[in-house]
């Protein structure tokens, strides 16, 4: 099953933005409080941020595919949890 991953970066400001809307998310629909998501700090994790193709955060891959990347609206981040959800419906 592939993960949701989300590189941020504590100080920008459109990655707290993602953050907020992911709470408020979590708490319209309990199906997205079950969505295992690895945030990735890429201040703290270089190598593992560089393994990946992107250039500007919040940026949300499923596995390798990438989902989102940039400035987020709350429509954009339901769309990522969305997609993890169709993904993995039948798992």
């Amino acid at each position: 099953m592939d993960k949701l991953i989300y590189f941020k970066i504590p100080s920008c400001p459109f990655c707290r933005q993602a953050d907020r809307f992911l709470e408020e998310l979590k708490q319209e629909n309990e199906q997205y409080r079950g969505i295992p998501i690895q945030v990735v700090d890429e201040t703290c994790e270089r190598a593992f941020a560089d393994s990946y193709n992107y250039y500007y955060v919040p940026t949300f891959f499923l596995g390798n595919k990438k989902l989102h990347e940039g400035v987020v609206t709350k429509d954009r981040i339901k769309y990522v949890l969305d997609e993890y959800l169709n993904k993995n419906k039948d798992k």
